[in-house]
C-alpha cells in the first residue's frame, strides 16, 4: 500500500485539529477549576472589603479575568492553592496574588495573604499571615513583596 503526501498531509491537518479541541477542552476544564475554588472566590471578598483597593482599581464594579495557566505562580494542589488573579477597574488593573490551604475536614479554604499590585506599582496588603509590626523583619520573602513564583 502506497501512502502519499497528499494523504499525510490530510492525516496531519485531522490529528492537528483532533489534538487541538482536546487542548481546549483540557484547558476550560482547568480555568472552570480554579474559577469555582472557593480560594479565588474568598480572596475577591477580600479585595471587595477594602475600599482604598477597590477606589484605586477604579471601582466598583471590577472586572476579574480568566487565568493564565501557563503562568508558573498559578498552582493549585489538593490541599493548597497559589493563585495570580487579574483584575481591572476603570483607573487600572493589576494582579491579586493570594495563597491558602483547604481545611480536608471541613472541606473550606482558608486564605494565608492576599496582596494586590497594581500596574502603576501600588501594593495592598489585603490579608497578610504575620502582624503589622512583624511583617518586615521576620515574614517570608512572598509577604515581603510580591511573591515571583517561589512558594
Amino acid at each position: 500500500m502506497r501512502i502519499t503526501n497528499r494523504h499525510l498531509k490530510k492525516f496531519a491537518v485531522v490529528v492537528t485539529l483532533v489534538y487541538g479541541a482536546e487542548f481546549g477542552a483540557l484547558y476550560y476544564v482547568l480555568q472552570k477549576e480554579y474559577t469555582e475554588s472557593g480560594c479565588k472566590r474568598r480572596a475577591l471578598q477580600k479585595l471587595e472589603a477594602c475600599t482604598a483597593a477597590v477606589e484605586s482599581l477604579g471601582g466598583p464594579p471590577l472586572k476579574v479575568y480568566s487565568l493564565n495557566l501557563i503562568d508558573k505562580y498559578n498552582r493549585l494542589h489538593q490541599d493548597t492553592a497559589q493563585v495570580k488573579i487579574p483584575v481591572a477597574g476603570s483607573k487600572t488593573n493589576g494582579y491579586l496574588y493570594t495563597s491558602a490551604v483547604k481545611d480536608p475536614y471541613k472541606n473550606r479554604w482558608s486564605l494565608r495573604h492576599a496582596v494586590l499590585k497594581l500596574k502603576e506599582g501600588q501594593v495592598f496588603t489585603l490579608l497578610s499571615p504575620y502582624p503589622a509590626a512583624k511583617a518586615q523583619s521576620q515574614a517570608p520573602e512572598h509577604v515581603k513583596g510580591i511573591d515571583t513564583g517561589h512558594w
